[in-house]
């Protein structure tokens, strides 16, 4: 769980924002050497020079300008579109609050590259092939997904994407940087608390512990085979009669993100893909084709169009073996069972999770669930998924739920049971109770406080020029660079 006090939450707010940013706000990036001199909207439309005299960029409709970068009256237009359409009401987010947001974000990724901090075109790509994947998942198929954000061509969507997202990992490397060594000592911790006054410590709601058990249904041994003899007979086709790849992919494979583009992906050795795909894809000579091999979402083949380097261009097959009425039939029956012994007491939740889970993450330790948001087991009530908290909010301790029919990422249905382990009531802030959501919140006070004072001094040494009616908002920053 994480809170905030008072006079933390504006700085969270403008990181949500900017995370919303990516469908609609892409930046132009110009060498801006010289002052726009005119402060009023419509001289803003005038040439300026950039680069030197003999190269001029019209720039029409200009917020402003950050080092290399310039944000304009439509960016600003788009991303509060954007927030609204996300539904965040306009009373929680000011246009100026906004525009204050993507001045930073853009002051990051300017002094990321002027400290030579280095985001790999791989990285990026992998990003926006994921982007992409879930984008499809969610509409149904990619035209839709063109449809849905206005684009005609998917190879400029992507492109688009790359832009934002390369920008927006180079600000997230940046911060990262500014506050990797920024550590508190149990003494900071005491005084932070120490200075909160007692009637504006914060409220902690009500937290629970959980742990599941997750039953899945069998895959036949005959229904992987399947997927096996067709993935070979594909491979046979491509290198034995010089079939195209591409095209087996595009027909055939069932990864929703690349099928449209051949199965293409671009990645490194950082790239979040399964480990299994990386050792295949990188044990590979220029050409190759692979056996077919497993992974967490089914069987691939995968192909190397080129090495670069540390990064490789590949493409690959993706087909999921089906899972038979009989094995949803099993699982079904397995799971009433185990929650039949549980109840009955012949067997204890943990050590059911540990015989009987399929979930290898949680299994070992019993089924116990871990907070992805804060890297503990608690999770706060009223901030879990809201199908989460229907299954939970009316459990007492230690009683079992009933059983959850669930999905898996194919869509493959499966069976779950959870448990509360712990209850801990609405509270007033304690230190000996809450140390550790204390010490969070003292390193959180402590980052910004850090990023704050980076952020003055590279507004001073960076290039800035914010017009028209963004000249007239308060920031947080001096963004104005006016004299205190």
């Amino acid at each position: 769980m994480q809170l905030q006090t008072n006079n933390l939450r504006s700085s969270i707010k403008a990181k949500t924002f900017l995370m919303l940013l990516f469908a609609g706000c892409i930046g132009m990036q110009i060498n801006a050497q010289e002052i726009i001199e005119d402060e009023k909207k419509e001289d803003v439309a005038e040439n300026v020079d950039v680069q030197t005299q003999s190269q001029r960029i019209k720039i029409d409709g200009v917020a402003a300008v950050i080092g290399e970068h310039v944000i304009l009256d439509s960016d600003i237009d788009i991303a509060y579109q954007q927030l609204i359409s996300e539904g965040v009401s306009a009373q929680d987010v000011g246009r100026c609050q906004l525009a204050g947001s993507l001045f930073e974000n853009k002051l990051y990724a300017h002094h990321a590259v002027q400290d030579s901090i280095i985001v790999s075109d791989a990285e990026v790509n992998a990003m926006v092939d994921q982007q992409l994947s879930y984008m499809t998942r969610e509409l149904g198929t990619l035209e839709k997904v063109l449809k849905f954000y206005k684009k005609d061509d998917v190879e400029d969507f992507k492109k688009e994407l790359f832009d934002i997202n390369k920008s927006n990992k180079l600000a997230d490397n940046m911060r990262s940087n500014i506050i990797q060594d920024v550590e508190v000592t149990p003494e900071e911790v005491r005084e932070f608390f120490d200075d909160i006054p007692e009637a504006e410590r914060p409220l902690f709601g009500t937290e629970l512990e959980l742990a599941q058990i997750v039953i899945e249904p069998k895959i036949p041994e005959e229904e992987e085979q399947k997927v096996v003899d067709r993935l070979k007979q594909f491979r046979t086709d491509i290198v034995e009669n010089g079939a195209s790849f591409a095209t087996k992919a595009v027909l055939y494979s069932q990864d929703p993100g690349s099928k449209p583009t051949g199965g293409k992906y671009s990645i490194n050795r950082q790239a979040p893909f399964a480990k299994e795909f990386k050792d295949v894809a990188f044990s590979l000579q220029e050409g190759e084709v692979s056996e077919p091999f497993k992974t967490d979402f089914g069987w691939h083949i995968v192909k190397v169009d080129k090495i670069r380097g540390e990064e490789v261009d590949v493409r690959h097959i993706l087909l999921v073996p089906e899972v038979t009425s009989t094995s949803v039939s099993q699982a079904k029956k397995l799971v009433d069972s185990v929650r039949t012994s549980i109840v009955s007491g012949s067997i204890e939740f943990k050590e059911a999770a540990r015989k009987f889970s399929d979930e290898k993450e949680t299994r070992e330790d019993g089924g116990q669930l871990i907070n992805p948001t804060t890297g503990d087991s608690r999770f706060e009530l009223t901030k879990i998924d809201p199908i989460l908290y229907d299954q939970v909010s009316k459990l007492k301790t230690n009683e079992v739920s009933l059983v959850i029919p669930d999905q898996d990422r194919q869509g493959r249905k499966k069976y779950k049971l959870i448990t509360v382990l712990n209850r801990f009531d609405e509270h007033i802030a304690d230190y000996a109770k809450d140390y550790l959501k204390i010490q969070e919140l003292a390193l959180r006070k402590k980052q910004i406080e850090t990023i704050r004072k980076w952020q003055e001094e590279k507004i001073t040494d960076t290039y800035i020029k914010i017009n028209g009616e963004y000249r007239d908002c308060e920031y947080s920053g001096n963004w104005l660079k006016k004299e205190k």
